[in-house]
């Protein structure tokens, strides 16, 4: 399977105050190892994916406390800054058909919006790197964009498990 990744980076304005340690940094983690830790992920999570498809792509974008609050109060209607958004573009219900065009042609998953403000204060109060805060992020989005959600406690554990399994595949491991 081959996996295109469009990264997009993040963009602070020097009007504003930066968290105390945190430098303003176009992309912490280069998009080769985006686009190969998105691979190993999507090769891992084949089977919750139409079994034939040879190429997907999403976009992921590192933005700012200020852009994310006003998307999740656009399309979440609360008006709050959070870690990262999902925005799917497949519809998880319905069959997708299989005809040798279609195959042929990429499956595009959907867009991920990470907060790297927030997630630099979430990597510090859980002890770890920014550089595992983002992934546990992405693998948490890139969950919701495959169909998984958790909606009560056991679906929550299930997709947390799933995200330290992931993370665990690309070499990461979060501090307990």
């Amino acid at each position: 399977m081959q996996v295109e990744v469009l990264v997009q980076d993040c963009f602070f304005s020097t009007s504003r105050s930066i968290p105390q340690g945190f430098e303003p940094l176009s992309n912490p983690i280069k998009i080769p190892t985006w686009e190969r830790w998105f691979y190993q992920w999507l090769e891992t999570l084949q089977p919750d994916i139409t079994p034939r498809v040879n190429v997907c792509e999403l976009t992921l974008r590192l933005t700012d406390d200020r852009e994310i609050q006003a998307l999740n109060a656009q399309y979440r209607h609360q008006n709050q800054p959070t870690d990262v958004l999902a925005f799917a573009a497949l519809e998880v219900d319905s069959p997708q058909p299989e005809s040798e065009m279609q195959l042929s042609l990429p499956l595009y998953l959907g867009d991920l919006v990470i907060s790297v403000e927030t997630a630099y204060r979430q990597a510090q109060q859980q002890g770890h790197s920014l550089e595992t805060e983002l992934a546990w992020l992405a693998t948490h989005g890139l969950l919701h964009l495959l169909g998984w959600d958790h909606p009560d406690e056991v679906s929550l554990i299930r997709m947390l498990n799933q995200q330290k399994a992931l993370l665990e595949i690309v070499n990461l491991t979060l501090q307990v």
